[in-house]
């Protein structure tokens, strides 16, 4: 009986102890767990912080970047899309350009353009800033410089300029104007769907691409794009006056680009040379100041998030408006 006692005695103590163990490995491993989850927590608080930071120093540093004692050129970029809340929208060129010229140091203005055109208001509305400040500061001139691409609404930006330059590979024109859309309606029929739309105007639906075109109501489109491509003449053969060879040439507002040597023949640009070739023998300042206005990290982060499927779903549809591109 001793013996048995013994045994079991001892068998009791080793179950203990592996509970023990096994209550000491449990509480390791959720404090482990624990940790690792605070780890990551403190981790993306550091990150968010860090980021903010980040997203109200920037702007700062391109303040002090655009801001500097000595005679200089000011630098504008128009690049890519000229629309609403892209980089080339009016309110950043506009910003830009009244920066630049508010600079007393500022001895040139130079707007380097790489664009295919975009909103004709938009477009419009840098055109006539510029013109306005033109006329405010006449002893600061503005010179468009166009490296690959500067058509449509971005040619309608640089007419504005004193002066036009390009590459001699750079394309330029087509001065045109252009709204694209697409029309299922067989295809609505194949699949047997019907289309059913609601309006109270008996034109509002027109541009519709699930339903027929009406004769009238694409009569009154071409109209409204004709007129718009008048104001863009226009405002075209104002800003560059009798340099540009329209008389001779009325392919000149067809929608046609050329090469920056061809451009050069009809008088679309003044002459051919690069942004720093401008700086430094047109202006006389080498020295070049960047005053284009960019969205921070955090607003092109934002911008993505808030991109509005409305909006695509519009584009598509063929609810998008007069186009110069």
């Amino acid at each position: 009986m001793s013996d048995e006692w013994k045994s079991s005695s001892s068998s009791g103590e080793d179950a203990k102890s592996w509970k023990l163990l096994e209550k000491a490995l449990l509480s390791s491993v959720q404090e482990q767990r624990r940790s690792r989850r605070w780890g990551i927590f403190f981790k993306l608080l550091t990150f968010i912080y860090l980021f903010g930071a980040l997203a109200l120093v920037l702007p700062v540093l391109d303040l002090k970047k655009a801001s500097t004692t000595e005679a200089h050129t000011a630098l504008i970029e128009i690049r890519g899309m000229i629309a609403d809340r892209e980089e080339a929208s009016a309110d950043k060129v506009v910003g830009s350009l009244r920066a630049a010229f508010e600079d007393t140091n500022t001895k040139g203005v130079i707007l380097r353009i790489n664009s295919p055109g975009g909103s004709p208001v938009q477009s419009g509305y840098i055109y006539d800033e510029i013109r306005r400040l033109r006329g405010e500061y006449p002893q600061t001139k503005v010179y468009a410089v166009i490296s690959d691409l500067g058509a449509s609404g971005a040619y309608y930006i640089a007419s504005a300029a004193d002066e036009i330059y390009a590459d001699k590979a750079s394309l330029v024109g087509s001065i045109g104007v252009t709204a694209a859309s697409f029309g299922f309606v067989e295809t609505m029929q194949k699949l047997g769907v019907e289309r059913r739309v609601y309006t109270s105007g008996e034109h509002k639906a027109f541009l519709d691409p699930f339903q027929p075109q009406k004769e009238e109501e694409t009569r009154f489109w071409k109209g409204v794009l004709d007129t718009t491509h008048r104001q863009f003449i226009e405002s075209v053969k104002q800003g560059r006056g009798e340099r540009l060879k329209a008389d001779e040439h009325p392919e000149l507002f067809s929608g046609l680009v050329w090469s920056g040597e061809q451009a050069l023949q009809l008088g679309l640009v003044d002459a051919l040379g690069s942004a720093s070739y401008v700086a430094r023998e047109v202006i006389g300042q080498k020295e070049m100041v960047d005053f284009t206005l960019r969205d921070t990290p955090f607003d092109r982060f934002a911008k993505r998030l808030g991109t509005s499927v409305a909006d695509r779903i519009a584009l598509w549809m063929g609810f998008q408006g007069p186009t110069l591109r």
